[in-house]
């Protein structure tokens, strides 16, 4: 045992000592390739897989489960462990997953016409089960009777319509796999055991999805809790991405106790949105329910007015919005996903300015002010955008002529003027009350300004 930790010691450093050559002895892209994702702002997340066609529930218990002693959650894609269903009998729905009704086309073209600028999917979550013809792995979705390559379309359709995409992939938790990490409640993966998986079926099927689709980012999956992912493994995994693409963005949760210096944005925890101004890249992996997989049982749908108010919260923060979508185990959409992408579609097609592009302005706000403030260059000259949420006649802003003078404001919707008033100390807004719905509609407010704001008050 001790030779064979020896000789994978030596193979590990050999790995990453021509990977890190190859990258010209860098392992951070330079911010010029992760500028685009600075700007996209607004991302469609993708959770499907077997667990879809279990929707929630088996052997009369749905998700959450209290008589369960680990079935307290909602989240449909953890229902194998979560609900203790039998291994053989998870395995054996691989053999009759037929989404019948998946069409890539359409939902990528949903994707765009929603306003989204990149799509990431779960091309291996947890269970193991890939959605891709890879030569690593039998459980796979070319394997069950469907036989198509999922991710292959998908990356056809993204090329189409001109979106960004890339791949969630669980480098961690593997329940199928022997060596895989397990959940907490399950026996411990000896390290060793881990090691066999990491270097068998992990790294090859990264290195799998970079050569065979050329993603512009990996999605890597670990949270508040002790894992197998070392920093010296953490390194490995960076070095081989780094080695086979130029381009591939890494997302902070490949470790997320210690991210390391050389990942290319933040990850925060699931439906978690930071108070203040980030300066490095990051974004909120976000539901539209409770569950990401497909719960049929799941009815807390949230409005698409107040996930626009967590994108537009994101943007002026410095960050981005990735909203999670968990098709129907016959390839569909749900149709009250369908219903919000195209009510926050709708609202982008007028406000989009305010956020695709746009930077954040380092003023701080109090929150229950329901005000956002992002700011671009165009053509230019230089704008403020003052995004409302909350219904007021009268806003008050932090910002007066020794800032950036106000030279005129308009609703961005309409071209409705806006009166201005200020002073050296701030800026006041007459905001017609007629603009605000029953829905209660952020309203964007466009504003010519003289400068960036690059300052910040206290």
């Amino acid at each position: 045992m001790k030779f064979l930790a020896l000789k994978l010691a030596f193979a590990f450093v050999f790995i990453y000592q021509i990977s890190f050559a190859q990258t010209g002895g860098q392992l951070s892209l330079p911010p010029e390739k992760v500028q685009w994702f600075r700007d996209a702002k607004f991302g469609m997340f993708i959770h499907w897989g077997l667990y879809s066609m279990l929707e929630g529930s088996y052997n009369g218990h749905t998700l959450p489960d209290a008589s369960l002693k680990n079935g307290r959650s909602w989240y449909a894609e953890w229902i194998w462990q979560r609900l203790e269903v039998p291994d053989q009998v998870y395995k054996d729905l691989a053999t009759q997953f037929n989404p019948v009704n998946f069409d890539a086309d359409e939902w990528i073209r949903e994707a765009k016409n929603t306003g989204m600028r990149y799509f990431v999917i779960t091309a291996k979550h947890h269970d193991g089960f890939a959605l891709w013809d890879t030569k690593v792995s039998d459980f796979k979705i070319t394997n069950s009777p469907f036989k198509r390559d999922v991710i292959a379309e998908l990356v056809a359709a993204c090329r189409k319509y001109g979106i960004k995409y890339g791949f969630y992939y669980s480098h961690w938790q593997d329940w199928e796999c022997p060596g895989g990490a397990v959940p907490f409640w399950r026996p411990t993966v000896d390290d060793a055991e881990f090691e066999k998986y990491w270097q068998q079926k992990s790294l090859p099927q990264v290195k799998e999805l970079l050569n065979m689709f050329d993603p512009d980012l990996l999605w890597f999956d670990t949270w508040n809790e002790k894992s197998h992912i070392t920093d010296a493994r953490r390194d490995e995994l960076i070095a081989l991405v780094r080695a086979n693409s130029s381009k591939c963005l890494i997302n902070g949760r490949i470790s997320y106790e210690n991210p390391g210096d050389n990942i290319d944005f933040l990850e925060m925890n699931d439906n978690r949105y930071p108070e203040n101004i980030l300066t490095r890249p990051w974004q909120t992996p976000a539901t539209m329910k409770h569950s990401w997989g497909w719960h049929a049982k799941d009815y807390n749908w949230k409005p698409a007015a107040q996930m626009l108010g967590f994108l537009v919260g994101n943007t002026s923060k410095g960050g981005n919005y990735l909203l999670n979508i968990g098709p129907k185990p016959d390839g569909t959409f749900p149709a009250p996903a369908i219903r919000r992408l195209r009510e926050m579609g709708a609202w982008l097609y007028v406000n989009g300015e305010a956020v695709f592009g746009a930077s954040f302005v380092p003023v701080k706000l109090s929150p229950e002010q329901g005000i956002y403030l992002t700011q671009k260059n165009e053509n230019g000259k230089n704008y403020l955008f003052i995004s409302i949420s909350k219904p007021s006649e009268k806003i008050e802003l932090p910002i007066g002529t020794n800032s950036s003078r106000i030279m005129n404001a308009h609703v961005l919707e309409t071209n409705q003027p806006i009166v201005i008033s200020q002073s050296d100390r701030h800026v006041e807004l007459t905001v017609p009350a007629a603009l605000f719905n029953k829905d209660c509609s952020i309203v964007v407010i466009k504003a010519e300004i003289e400068k960036f704001l690059d300052f910040d008050i206290n």
